[in-house]
């Protein structure tokens, strides 16, 4: 497939906008207006794709409200691929902000999954809130919302 350049909001030095142009090669396995997904250079297992924006944007509290139900019906879109191309049972799908964010290029994770793969690098360990900690911490993240 080739790659499309003609994106707005390219970074000069941000390597998915130099894929996304053509300037840096990728194997580009979905081509949308607003949206290219490519194999991860480093997969956790082979088939793992990322899902960016053509247009820059750094995270995904930044992804322009007319861009996000494409980018959604475009994950979901990858995550049907892993499994009917790939012969994946499933996927595990991933989005970093800022944090452990290699790239400052939003872009979603897809990665194919098979019972026993042994992946356990996503594995989080658990806590419990004390007394009155989960409605004090609800009613913080009601409050942000409410903006």
């Amino acid at each position: 497939m080739t790659v499309r350049g003609g994106h707005t909001g390219a970074v000069a030095d941000c390597v998915f906008c130099r894929i996304v142009s053509g300037e840096l090669p990728g194997h580009v396995v979905l081509e949308t207006d607003d949206f290219m997904a490519f194999l991860d250079t480093r997969p956790v297992f082979k088939g793992h794709v990322l899902l960016v924006p053509r247009e820059h944007v750094e995270t995904l509290p930044e992804l322009p409200d007319e861009l996000g139900a494409g980018f959604i019906r475009a994950s979901q879109r990858l995550a049907t691929a892993v499994k009917e191309g790939l012969g994946a049972q499933g996927s595990f799908v991933a989005i970093n902000n800022t944090v452990s964010q290699s790239v400052p290029h939003l872009h979603l994770h897809v990665v194919p999954r098979t019972k026993g793969d042994g992946l356990r690098g996503f594995f989080w360990p658990r806590t419990k809130y004390a007394d009155g900690e989960a409605e004090d911490h609800a009613g913080r993240l009601r409050s942000a919302l409410a903006g």
